[in-house]
């Protein structure tokens, strides 16, 4: 039982301490503090979890994670039992921990009158203090079914659903068109925000259970297996392929050079970090760096840029600055669009809100100079160009970080004769399921572009689906379907 009083005696929060802007910025570690966690502090912290009788935080969280058990499990020092009740649920805490918006805080009952919980805290505290006593191990199946499954791609929703299978008996193997095995866990998520080891750990966990990884292989492309190849060679596949094709900014002048997409720009910076020779390597050394979204891959080439020894960076997003509070119209339990800094946005460069790029305009050797951009109302819903706010911003490099659109359909998805709706998502049915009934979709690529926390989600349920498929039928948890959606007004 929780603490009755935890939350009355204890009412702020308390967070790991990050490392000095001038120290951090410097490398590419991680930016928290070596880990020496405070176990008082963190008991403090889990204490203050009121243990609900009906925990909303279960619903924030598309996981279903059994926070107010493992919290109290932190607070008494059992780590053996927190991380087996993690693990129940989450596949991935040591992601999550680190990259996770946490929509579990935002639906934190005690939220509604104090500052949360902090749940995401706890849980990375979870997970860290597992591997350093030994008890992340290997759960390999007491027998084999004796059939296959490929799955195609190895973000966190292709791992998940692999991780899932394997345990449940399955011959798994994962296929990714990178070198190496991660998908943008590996190459889109920048040093300083999650340490490739943790990723590495986790794959030789994966290994040992009997998962097979077959890096720099594209399904699909000229010389690689086609689509009917890999349905006659495996029982059942998984396409976790993300929704990869990137929105793009029309406006005149998009042809100059130095303007690249954030997936080109962060993929080599993080070759970079690790020690790689990237060749012709796109890079912010001295430059103006202009950073065109918002989001969070905004914030990533933001942190990256300022290592690099940008001269200057700025970030751009064409909606207005959020307010610091919930908004009236997103009331608690829901995840509200409130202002938020990151750690790359304490370390430096200008957040410009409610500005559109109208031209690049160029030099004589054919590269990006300079932005004329001009504030835009959006009362009316649509961006609207305010009357006399043009102005230019100079940019010798400009990184479009607006998200992405749709799943890519030449290829694999053409070869199978997959649907794909309007949105760019392939269309699947209630058991995950395409058109093509051997053929299962989880992630961005059915889901659309989403969070890590959604993908190990679709990468559990889709795993079960899969199962049930192959077998008639399944004891593994299925926390969402398809058409399940985070709580919102």
């Amino acid at each position: 039982m929780a603490d009755p009083k935890g939350f009355l005696k204890v009412r702020e929060r308390e967070l790991p301490t990050r490392r000095p802007v001038p120290v951090r910025i410097m490398d590419w570690n991680e930016v928290y503090e070596t880990r020496e966690e405070d176990a008082a502090a963190l008991k403090r912290q889990a204490g203050r979890c009121m243990d609900c009788g009906i925990p909303f935080c279960h619903d924030g969280c598309p996981l279903g994670n059994l926070i107010p058990e493992w919290n109290d499990l932190t607070r008494t020092g059992r780590w053996d039992e927190a991380i087996e009740r993690l693990h129940a649920t989450n596949n991935f805490p040591d992601f999550t921990g680190r990259l996770c918006p946490a929509p579990c805080e935002t639906s934190c009952v005690l939220g509604i009158n104090q500052p949360a919980v902090t749940i995401k805290n706890i849980e990375l505290s979870i997970i860290d203090e597992a591997f350093e006593r030994g008890l992340v191990t290997p759960l390999i199946p007491e027998r084999l079914t004796g059939q296959t499954v490929a799955v195609i791609g190895s973000g966190p929703a292709g791992l998940a659903t692999a991780q899932q299978l394997t345990r449940a008996g399955h011959t798994v193997a994962v296929y990714e068109r990178d070198d190496r095995i991660g998908g943008l866990l590996r190459y889109g998520i920048p040093e300083f925000k999650m340490e490739k080891r943790h990723l590495d750990a986790r794959l030789e966990q994966m290994e040992a259970e009997g998962t097979r990884f077959r890096p720099s292989v594209e399904i699909g492309a000229d010389g690689e297996l086609t689509g009917t190849e890999l349905l006659e060679r495996y029982d059942a596949v998984v396409l976790a392929t993300g929704a990869t094709i990137r929105r793009d900014l029309p406006v005149p002048g998009r042809e100059l050079d130095g303007i690249h997409q954030a997936m080109d720009y962060l993929p080599q910076g993080n070759r970079a970090a690790l020690g790689e020779h990237v060749p012709d390597q796109i890079t912010a050394e001295g430059k103006d760096v202009v950073v065109i979204g918002g989001g969070d891959t905004g914030a990533d080439c933001l942190g990256t840029a300022l290592r690099q020894g940008a001269k200057n960076v700025i970030q751009l997003e064409i909606m207005p600055r959020p307010t610091e509070e919930r908004p009236a119209g997103q009331p608690w339990p829901t995840y509200p669009m409130i202002y938020r800094v990151s750690s790359a946005h304490e370390e430096g460069g200008e957040r410009v809100y409610a500005t559109s790029t109208v031209e690049f305009v160029g030099d004589e050797n054919g590269a990006v100079k300079e932005l004329r951009v001009v504030e835009v109302d959006m009362s009316s819903g649509r961006p609207e160009p305010v009357e006399g706010t043009e102005r230019t911003i100079p940019a010798q490099l400009v990184l479009l970080a607006m998200g992405f659109t749709s799943v890519q359909t030449d290829g694999l998805v053409e070869q199978l004769g997959l649907e794909v709706d309007q949105r760019g998502r392939l269309v699947r049915s209630s058991e995950f399921q395409t058109s093509n009934e051997q053929v299962f979709v989880a992630g961005d690529a059915g889901r659309g572009q989403s969070l890590i926390v959604w993908a190990i989600a679709e990468g559990r349920s889709a795993a079960a689906a899969v199962d049930e498929y192959l077998r008639g039928h399944t004891e593994l948890p299925a926390p969402i379907e398809p058409t399940t959606v985070s709580i919102t007004v």
